[in-house]
């Protein structure tokens, strides 16, 4: 019996924010909360109860340690963190904003510890102790060694028989479209469970809008025994290869507070649902941890199994629980 159920390698960072209404370059005072896309998956399941790892890098500074302290008290093992002196905690900014603008994020991630990890600085051993290694796409441009380090630990997590989770995450301020095609289709073809939101396969692969045809198109890049394709308000489209039944979960109604880490919280409500074997269950899973991090702020969601369970049949517009 493997030691986690999921592990991860990603980078920790620090979000620091300014609410509607607010611009950065007149700003006073930011919101912050501690973040990175694999963190926040693994912070989610390690709330629903399951054993999680986070593998990366970070400054041994105050800011280093409180990202530590908030996998800390969600109950992610930190063993394998590689701690650096005098090194640089990443960062980004978002400005949030109503119509007729739009939310924008900055980053500041070039030449943390994290960006110069390499293969030799991995416990594989450890990382690979596990039912299921995720990897996220949001990462791989980060540097060149990073891409190289993320495809190693595919393949040497294939080779070991684990499952691999990918979620594309692109982001147009990171790399080009041509550069994401370039470096993440051969990768596919290693993939378990392949997460990809429709508009992402939009702008890569120039996908219509409909779910369904969205779906066609991914199947042939995979040999991904589940593919789960976000739809935003329109919910989360799921298949299974086992079966070639698709599956579409609406979205919750929900009144949002926070938008950043929805993405993160649904990928960590299907594996909820995949780690148990349900994986029809896990795409309803997927829209409810979706709904709660709209309705939070910060990048995580402080929920556990007990509440989940509680809340996946229960009437949205519920009032007070007294």
């Amino acid at each position: 019996m493997p030691k986690f159920d999921v592990t991860t390698i990603g980078e920790g960072q620090l979000r620091y924010c300014v609410p509607a209404g607010t611009r950065l370059e007149k700003a006073t005072q930011f919101d912050v909360y501690v973040t990175g896309t694999e963190l926040n998956v693994m912070c989610n399941l390690a709330r629903l109860g399951w054993q999680t790892s986070w593998a990366s890098a970070l400054p041994n500074s105050p800011l280093g340690r409180r990202v530590s302290q908030e996998l800390k008290l969600s109950g992610v093992d930190l063993a394998a963190i590689n701690w650096h002196d005098n090194a640089r905690l990443a960062t980004y900014y978002v400005e949030f904003a109503v119509p007729p603008r739009s939310t924008q994020v900055h980053y500041d991630r070039a030449n943390t510890p994290y960006t110069q990890l390499t293969v030799k600085d991995i416990d594989w051993a450890h990382l690979l102790d596990t039912r299921l290694l995720h990897i996220s796409g949001l990462t791989l441009p980060m540097s060149p060694g990073i891409s190289d380090l993320l495809l190693t630990a595919i393949a040497k997590a294939k080779a070991a028989g684990v499952k691999v989770s990918f979620d594309m995450n692109y982001r147009t301020r990171l790399w080009s479209t041509a550069a994401a095609r370039t470096l993440v289709e051969p990768l596919l073809r290693d993939i378990d469970v392949l997460f990809f939101s429709r508009s992402d396969a939009q702008q890569m692969f120039q996908a219509p809008s409909d779910p369904q045809a969205v779906l066609a198109l991914l199947k042939p890049l995979t040999s991904a025994e589940a593919i789960i394709i976000s739809l935003s308000s329109d919910g989360i489209l799921g298949w299974e290869r086992a079966t070639d039944i698709a599956l579409q979960v609406p979205a919750r109604h929900v009144q949002m507070l926070d938008r950043i880490g929805a993405g993160d919280a649904m990928v960590a409500g299907v594996l909820n649902g995949w780690l148990q074997n349900d994986f029809a269950k896990g795409l309803r899973y997927g829209a409810l941890m979706a709904a709660l991090a709209l309705s939070q702020y910060g990048d995580q969601v402080i929920t556990n199994a007990a509440e989940l369970e509680t809340l996946l049949d229960a009437d949205d517009n519920a009032g007070i629980t007294r």
